[in-house]
Parts: C-alpha cells; structure tokens; sequence
C-alpha cells in the first residue's frame, strides 16, 4: 500500500472542523505540526496549501489533532478529482473503483483475481491511462497518486463499493488471507452487525499478533462501527486508538481516544505527547486496576519511562512499592533508580546489569529500548548501540515508527559519547523526523535537547541556543526533566568550551535540581565532571568537591571504566600542583580502556594545560596537539580553539591549513545536506519543504556552513563541493 496514514471506511462523516484561525503558512507552522500535516495529506503539496489556512489556532499550535478525513483535509482538491474521474466511461470508473477498494484503505492486493472472477474487461482502463489518471500493469493498477486513489473511490456510487468489497472478498479465499477477507465483508455491511464486528475484532487481533497495527487499526475502527454494544464499542475504540499510535498516526489516534475513556491508553499518549507527570498517575493507575496481569506489567514499564522523564524522585520510589505491593517483578531501571535514591550504588549496578544483558536478537523494541538505557546508565556504550539498534529494527519490522524513533533517541548518546559525532547527529536529526511524524512531541523534545548538546560539542552557538530553548520550553511546559536538564548541560558545556567559566558554573549547580520539568539525577551525574572544572576556574571548589564524591561513589559502585577515568580527571582538577600529575595519568590510563574518546581527548587538553604549567614543555606539547587532533576530527572548534591557545602559550608554531577544507568533515549532517541542495540549485524554501524544516532554519545552516567553509557566495559553495568527494 503506498499511502502512509490510513484513513477509515468513507461511509461515516465526521464533524466540521472549526476555523477560527486565520491563514496560516505551513512554514510557521511547529515542526511536529508541519511534519504531520504533510505526512496525513499523503505528502501532497496541493493539499497542504489547501489544509494548512483551514487550521484552528489550537490545531495550528499542535494541541488538537489534525483533521483525519479526505473531506475535511483538500475538499476542493478531492472535488476536482472527483469531476475528472466522473467524465470517464463508466466501465474505466467501474475498475477503477475496484482497483481503489483494493488499495484503500487497505492494501488486499486482489484486484486481478477479482476481474478475473467477475469476468470484467480490462480494455476500458485504457481511457485512465490516456486521461492521466492511472495505469494499469501484470501488477495491477497504479494510481496517479493517492488522492487520485481516494477520489476514484469515493466517486463510486455506495451500491457499487459494496458490490467491489464483495467481490474482493469472494476472491480472497487463501489460508493466509482471511484477515484481508473480513476487511471486505466489514466494509460491505450495510450496518450494525455483532456477527460482523466479533469477526472483524478477531481479525484485528490476529492483525496485532502479526506486526501489522496500521491494518488492525482499520479492522478494530470498523468493527466499533459496526458494534450495537456500547461497552464492546468503547473497547473496540481503545484497540484503534492505540493501534493508531503504534502504527504512527498520532491524530487519528486521539480522535479515537476522545471517544472512549481509557486510563491506560490516556497514560500512553499522555507520556509521548503530553504531561509526563498526568501520564505517570494514569499508567499506575491502569497498572492497579489489571492487578497481578501481565498487561499490568508493561504498564509499569510505561510508568517507569514517565518516571524516567520526569526525573521526580518521589515518583521512582512510589512505582517501586507498587510493584512489590501487587507482588510484580518491577522494571530493573524502576527498581536500580529506587536504589540510586537511596544512595544504594551498589545495588543499582546489579539491576542495571540485568536489564542490561537482556538484548538478545529478535526480542520486543520495548524491554530492548530499556536495555539500551540500563546499558547507558552503565557507561556500556557498545551494548547501547546494540540494544538500540535491534529495538530500531523490531519497531520496524513490527510496523511501529514512533517506537523505532524512540529507540534512536538513545543510540544516538552512545555514538556522540564514543567520538562518532557525526553519526550522532544524522541519527538524531532522523530520529527527530520520525519522531514528529509519529506525534512524538515529547520524543521529540528530547531529540531537540540531545542535539542542542551535539550542537555545543561542534561549536554551532546559534543552533545550540535555538534547539535548547526549544528544548526547555516544551519540557517545562509538560514536566519533561531529563530534556530540560539537558539543555541546560547543553548551553553549560558551550559556555565551558568558549571559556565563559564563571556561567557554565552556575548553569551546571543549576542541575542539582529536582522535580518535573527541572533537573534530572542521571543527567546531574553525567554532567559533574564538567561542573567539577567549571567549578575549579571559578575558584568554588566547597561544592565542586561534594558532587566529586558523589560522583565518585556512583563510578566505583557501577565499574564504569569511563565513569572513573573523568573520576580520575576530577580529582586531578581539585589537587594542588604537582599531584595533579599523577591523577591525570591515571585517568588517560583508564581512557584508554574505555569508549568515551571525546572525553579522553579533553583529559588530555586539562592534563597538557596544566604540564605548561609545570613548565613541563615537552609532554605538554604532546598532549595539546594530540587533544588538538581528536578535536579537530570530531569537529570540536571551540575545544580545538582552546587546544591552539595553549600550544601558542607554549610558543609553538601552528601552520594554518592551505588546502579546502573537506565539507564533509567541518560541517554538521544536516549543514552538508542543505550545502548539498543549494549546490544543486535549490531555492531555500525548496530545501526547507525537502527537509521539513522552515525557510528561517535553512538560512541560519546556510551561513553556518558559509562560516565554516570561510566561503561567502553558493558559487564557492558550488566550486567547493564540486572538489570535494
């Protein structure tokens, strides 16, 4: 089926959408909004023109849920297909109707059979093709484009859909299609029909059991229309709604939801899209009311990640006592930051690792993701690439998008912290697409802070503030404390490699926060060791010292090879002269065990700085332009900077570069996408529709790039790239 966003059967009309917003453009649009809007009108520009002015103000903002029927998105646009398909020959628009009932909204792929069994000719689909309108091959017919689709079959006459359901159906006999045969005979009924509606509920579910949600959803939405009972109805409802969201058509599933009242399901959207605090009471209390079920489990999961977000300490430990009150084996990152609260570091690396060593090939994307994040907590990078990208691949298989997105959000930490920045970002930046897609607002927002700190490490100051603040406003606005406390570490560590000491310190004590929307334990651990040499510049060591050993106490208890060297670091930061040394050697000792190369890199920037110092000239030098090197290959220019200032004090020579720089190794993943298109002759407005992004965006990655590349025109940009390979 080539249309992405499924639409339910057109014998139902929904309410008229409100217009109580004047035109707005698509590019003013937020980005989840812009993303979704494209993706239900099937990436039609015809229709996103027509859409997009009929918004309401909250539609616009994002807080209600796009239309969802062809209707109510291109009224006009389906009006004019409409008329040209109707003055075709009734024979072309009697095939065509067939072909569309075969394609829309599910996909049966049965067309053939059934001309064949109906002993129809063929012969008039010739006019389609000469119209323009479809074609038809040994594969079927192929439709113009899909609205096309859509009109074709709404412009049959409701006798004539039903008799192609029919015939659609009778051909579809096979043993593994009667799945696709119940979706016929649902869409034939003429009304309430509990025989029906039971069928098509079992072929929903067999449709779920099989990774197919987006089909499951069209079953369990028909079979609710079809129910004469309100209780099985509002059931039926909550399957479609949740089958919406998994197979990523977030609006659709909220209009679903609106008409039913479903703790769980609420819970759900409310902690990918909502407040993450209101999702984290309604999960527990779905949890409650299954009681010792299975399905009470992965809804204690699902508060664990609410937990997890909101970075609420009070609300890690009530999960806690309620899976060992109900007597259910508690997620092990519920339970290890139940530890963690309590000081009981020790206890916390034991579930950790058990959670983190269930990521065995083929498992569901859910317990994967966690494992990606127990492994995380660890500092056991590799194992988080692992996990992630097999959860990625699951959600994928499974027809899960918002879920694929989901997992990539934290792979894309381990390639960052392990020296693949690139990598990192064209992961996050992917991951960021899908995410507003799929209505992953809160996902989203997530990315947005993960990239604002790929943004700081890579010296793009405007792009880091502009992701940060974007970042905080929506995690402060929905009790997001993981997305909002990276920012902060994000606009921190900026602040620290452009040597403004004294606000990276009071950015970073800023973390020790807690409560939803403001900091974040797991990330106040991981940004200590900068706090520690923020803090050290500023001459505020009281304080500095306290997080140290704190921070120390969680790296011996986890035995993260990482974690101790910048342990290592801290404490050769905190020690007077001369002993320095010796932390310092300690630490590159154990970088070098470890993963996280970034930061052994920086390591060495402190250590050389602080030779200098001691008039060690020689091993200083060496260690400048070795942290000079990493930096300038992970395309650190801030940090770099600061590596050239320290071999200048030194008095050595640094010969500036003669040749081009290679494009592909100053710029960003997205600044050499949008250099790529310019260089192709691409308007910015066109690059910004290619990549969703706004004409304003790709003004500001234009002169970044212009920047970095020390060019000042798209004809050197022209000239440059055509050099490059």
């Amino acid at each position: 089926m080539v249309i992405p966003v499924n639409p339910p059967p057109l014998d139902r009309t929904s309410p008229p959408q409100s217009t109580d917003a004047g035109p707005c453009p698509a590019s003013a649009l937020p980005a989840g909004v812009r993303a979704r809007v494209r993706r239900v009108v099937y990436e039609d520009q015809r229709a996103v023109a027509e859409l997009v002015p009929r918004l309401t103000a909250r539609q616009a903002a994002g807080a209600d849920p796009l239309p969802v029927e062809p209707a109510e998105l291109a009224p006009r646009l389906l009006h004019s297909l409409r008329r040209e398909i109707r003055a075709l020959p009734d024979g072309t628009r009697l095939l065509l109707l067939l072909a569309a009932a075969d394609q829309y909204p599910v996909a049966t792929h049965a067309f053939l059979r059934a001309v064949t069994a109906g002993r129809l000719d063929t012969r008039p689909l010739e006019a389609a093709e000469v119209a323009g309108v479809a074609h038809a091959s040994a594969g079927g017919v192929f439709f113009r484009d899909a609205w096309t689709r859509v009109a074709a079959y709404e412009t049959g006459t409701p006798a004539d859909r039903r008799e192609a359901h029919l015939l659609l159906a009778r051909v579809l006999g096979g043993k593994d299609e009667s799945t696709r045969r119940s979706w016929h005979r649902g869409a034939a009924a003429l009304g309430p029909s509990a025989r029906l509606a039971a069928e098509l509920r079992t072929a929903a579910d067999r449709a779920r059991a099989e990774g197919r949600p987006a089909l499951a959803r069209a079953l369990a939405e028909r079979a609710a229309d079809l129910c004469s009972d309100p209780v099985e109805e509002a059931r039926l409802l909550a399957r479609a709604a949740a089958d919406a969201w998994c197979s990523g058509e977030p609006d659709r599933a909220r209009r679903l939801a609106a008409r039913t009242d479903n703790s769980a399901l609420n819970g759900v959207l409310a902690l990918r899209a909502g407040d993450a605090a209101e999702a984290f009471d309604a999960l527990l209390t779905a949890a409650v009311r299954q009681e010792r079920s299975a399905d009470a489990v992965e809804l204690l999961a699902l508060a664990t990640e609410a937990a997890v977000y909101t970075g609420d300490l009070r609300r890690c430990r009530e999960a806690h006592v309620l899976a060992q009150w109900l007597d259910l084996p508690p997620s092990g990152i519920l339970a290890a930051l139940a530890c963690a609260v309590e000081g009981r570091y020790a206890d916390a690396r034991v579930l950790l690792k058990g959670t983190a060593g269930r990521c065995a090939p083929g498992g569901e994307p859910g317990p994967l993701i966690h494992c990606g994040i127990a492994a995380l907590m660890l500092g056991d990078h590799t194992r988080t690439v692992t996990a992630t990208l097999r959860a990625a691949a699951s959600a994928r298989a499974r027809g899960i998008p918002g879920t694929e997105a989901q997992a990539m959000e934290f792979r894309a930490y381990a390639d960052f912290w392990t020296g693949r920045p690139r990598a990192a970002e064209a992961a996050a930046e992917e991951a960021l697409r899908q995410a507003h897609a799929a209505g992953q607002d809160n996902g989203a927002c997530h990315l947005q802070a993960a990239l604002a700190m790929f943004a700081a490490v890579t010296g793009d100051e405007e792009a880091c503030r502009e992701r940060a603040a974007a970042a905080r406003a929506h995690a402060l606005a929905h009790g997001l404390g993981l997305p909002a406390a990276l920012a902060q570490w994000a606009l921190a560590f900026l602040d620290l490699a452009s040597g403004r000491f004294p606000a990276a310190a009071a950015r970073l004590r800023a973390l020790a926060g807690f409560g939803p929307g403001h900091g974040h334990r797991a990330i106040r651990h991981l940004a200590t060791p900068h706090y520690v040499e923020a803090a050290v510049r500023t001459g505020d060591t009281r304080v500095a010292r306290a997080a140290h050993a704190d921070y120390h106490r969680w790296a011996t208890a986890v035995r993260s090879t990482d974690d101790l060297a910048l342990s290592a670091r801290c404490r050769a930061l905190l020690a007077p002269g001369s002993e320095a040394v010796q932390h310092y050697r300690a630490a590159l000792e154990l970088h070098a065990r470890g993963t996280r190369d970034f930061e052994r890199a920086r390591t060495e920037l402190l250590f050389g700085s602080a030779l200098r110092r001691l008039r060690q000239r020689t091993e200083a030098r060496d260690r400048l332009c070795s942290a000079l090197e990493a930096f300038e290959s992970f395309g650190a220019p801030h940090c770099a900077a600061q590596a050239r200032t320290e071999l200048r004090a030194l008095g050595t020579a640094l010969t500036p570069a003669t040749s081009a720089p290679d494009p592909a190794a100053v710029l960003t993943a997205q600044q050499l996408m949008v250099a790529r298109m310019a260089a192709e002759g691409a308007t910015n407005r066109e690059i910004a529709d290619r990549l969703n992004l706004s004409p304003r965006t790709i003004d500001h990655h234009l002169r970044g790039v212009f920047s970095r590349l020390g060019i000042r025109s798209r004809i050197e940009l022209v000239r440059l790239l055509g050099q490059s390979p």
